[in-house]
């Protein structure tokens, strides 16, 4: 059932606007802080200016590092969950109004199109004729940016749920897949072929996505990588930059540094 969006800084049914586009700005002080599952008509483009978040939807987690943004299209549920002191901008766009895909998807968002974003989330409701360019803009620019692969699926296995919800809680838990299995009442190769079939990854790929996903995310806040890497339960800090860096091609400092468009 669709309901309003009603953000506890924010006080705003983004449906009930008639404008093709609204950009609002959020800063998230001290602690991190989270929106439950809601949905809306809108699309919604999640962009993080500085700090990170974490947009979940029935079919996976995506993240929104720094310079990023999520694509959530109109109608499906999700929720956010924002790293303390993040620097956010929600972008809601009226269906029919962008040539985005159906699906979730990460973008990295350039410089010319983060500026619109900041100057249409301050333009002055009256002003119509600034913030008609702007959302033209917008709306020809944000087609072009390009994707990144931020994603871990997510199934709605009841076997596999479970998993993920405790390794989500802790993701340090080093559990094989052997010792999962037998938690979850299969044989190990049942639970490995179940994995695929639902998420299209190897057990090991699948928590290793997921470990990609905390470590930008915590990163993007502000831990160390050392901090990271003993959270997650690595061995070493040269072990845990050594899969980072295999994963995406740079080790972590680096990819956040450059994970996005350079200003």
């Amino acid at each position: 059932m669709r309901q309003p969006l009603q953000y506890p800084w924010l006080n705003l049914d983004v449906d009930a606007v008639a404008a093709p586009v609204i950009a609002v700005r959020v800063d998230v002080t001290g602690t991190k802080a989270e929106v439950a599952d809601h949905s809306h008509r809108k699309g919604q483009l999640v962009f993080a200016l500085g700090g990170g978040v974490t947009c979940r939807v029935p079919s996976g987690l995506w993240m929104v590092p720094p310079h990023c943004a999520v694509w959530v299209p109109g109608g499906m549920p999700h929720s956010n969950r924002a790293t303390a002191n993040a620097r956010l901008f929600f972008v809601y766009i009226a269906p029919d109004n962008v040539a985005l895909p159906d699906r979730c998807c990460t973008l990295s968002i350039s410089p010319l199109l983060r500026e619109v974003i900041v100057e249409l989330s301050d333009q002055a409701a009256d002003d119509d004729e600034r913030v008609d360019l702007l959302t033209s803009v917008l709306l020809r620019e944000l087609p072009r940016m390009p994707v990144q692969q931020l994603h871990l699926p997510l199934s709605s296995e009841p076997r596999l749920k479970r998993i993920a919800a405790s390794l989500a809680k802790d993701p340090s838990d080093r559990r094989t897949l052997a010792e999962w299995a037998d938690r979850v009442a299969l044989s190990e190769s049942s639970l490995a072929r179940l994995v695929v079939k639902e998420t299209g990854l190897t057990f090991g790929r699948w928590r290793q996505q997921l470990h990609l996903i905390v470590a930008i995310r915590e990163l993007a806040a502000g831990a160390s990588v050392q901090q990271v890497s003993a959270d997650l339960g690595y061995e070493s800090v040269t072990a845990f930059i050594t899969m980072f860096k295999k994963a995406l091609g740079k080790p972590p400092a680096k990819y956040i540094d450059g994970v996005a468009f350079k200003p």
